[in-house]
């Protein structure tokens, strides 16, 4: 006995056919919504800014070192590895975050003392017996905030360990400060205000790693930060109490400064109207201005000094600011058209003129797609 076979209209296979291509349709931009867009600047450090061992170098073109306290060429810095950090942690990519952890305890962290050097030879070996606290400090705050964003324990330990270190050994007049000499056993006498981690202080508090009135002690500096009309002090003097002015001002130190004040809810509004009225006279922000007159001191143009520029207005909810710099930041990436994505100027670039741009642009980007 035959089995009649089932005739479907034409028109209802020609619906079932366009339901299911929308929902394909609808999927697929639900999704790549959901990640985030890959960034050239990323692709550039990758190919490009990556020793043989890992490790992230600090420039483009190789170069020999003549002074230990100055940076050249491929040598790596523990400030790079903290940024990259917490560009996988805001990309959600624990794989990266993971080898980034393995760089640090196989190169970057002293297996005896428990402290981080603060450079690193092309090599992974370390001539140096200095941390830097600015740069422990991003690492620990992308370690505790790692641990719970991905569960990992270790991260934790880690962190804690890095802290009672500089506790045990990294203090003056009862205040951290911004390295210790492992080797020859002096600190030194000055805190930079940059080096006051907001958010990674916090989480050191919540963790209690450190106590509400060591957390106190130094979001009270903060709080207290003094400015010549525009522009902030660079540090503060442990022994003396007082805050301390450079003639010569660094933009990126002022922002840093202004970014971690602003996340404990002090504006910057003299140094932001001093950048706008800047940016809308000369169409651009210098990377130094002179304190006594408030002039450039320099000609060029540095993308890190973008990147925190719009790191500073997405905090200060300027999305218009940050959309102005952001355009002018992206005039400045590619111009060598050999390292598409990066800063790359005269064939050179410094590795934190492309971090601070990508942690901004992936910002920008993540501030987008939750709107």
């Amino acid at each position: 006995m035959k089995r009649k076979k089932h005739h479907f209209p034409k028109k209802w296979i020609l619906l079932m056919i366009g339901c299911i291509a929308v929902i394909v349709i609808i999927g697929g931009v639900y999704t790549y919504r959901s990640q985030p867009e890959a960034s050239p600047t990323a692709a550039f450090i990758t190919s490009h800014m990556v020793n043989e061992n890992g490790t992230l170098a600090s420039r483009l073109l190789p170069a020999t070192s003549t002074d230990p306290d100055i940076v050249a060429g491929r040598e790596s810095l523990s400030e790079s590895l903290g940024l990259w950090m917490q560009y996988a942690l805001l990309t959600d990519d624990s794989k990266s975050f993971e080898h980034s952890y393995t760089l640090l305890q196989q190169y970057f962290l002293d297996k005896d003392k428990h402290y981080i050097y603060w450079k690193l030879e092309p090599n992974g070996q370390s001539k140096v017996n200095t941390n830097a606290l600015g740069d422990d400090l991003r690492i620990v705050g992308a370690l505790l905030q790692a641990s719970t964003q991905w569960k990992q324990p270790t991260y934790h330990t880690t962190a804690k360990q890095i802290v009672d270190t500089l506790l045990a050994s990294d203090q003056q007049h009862g205040y951290l400060v911004d390295y210790h000499d492992f080797e020859h056993g002096y600190s030194a006498d000055v805190l930079s205000l940059t080096y006051i981690d907001v958010p990674a202080l916090e989480q050191m508090k919540q963790t209690n790693i450190i106590t509400t009135q060591e957390y106190t002690k130094y979001t009270d500096l903060l709080h207290n930060t003094p400015n010549d009309g525009v522009f902030y002090p660079r540090t503060y003097s442990v022994a003396t109490g007082k805050y301390n002015y450079d003639d010569t001002i660094n933009l990126i130190d002022q922002l840093i400064l202004a970014i971690h004040r602003s996340e404990l809810g002090e504006p910057s509004d003299q140094l932001i109207t001093f950048m706008k009225k800047e940016f809308e006279q000369n169409h651009k922000l210098a990377g130094r201005y002179k304190r006594a007159d408030q002039t450039a001191d320099v000609a060029y143009e540095s993308p890190a000094v973008y990147g925190l520029a719009i790191l500073l207005a997405l905090q200060e909810n300027d999305q218009q600011w940050a959309d102005q710099l952001y355009a002018q930041m992206l005039t400045m990436r590619g111009w060598d058209q050999a390292y598409p994505g990066g800063y790359v100027f005269d064939g050179d670039t410094h590795i934190f003129d492309d971090l601070f741009p990508l942690l901004a642009e992936t910002h920008l980007q993540k501030g987008s797609d939750t709107k």
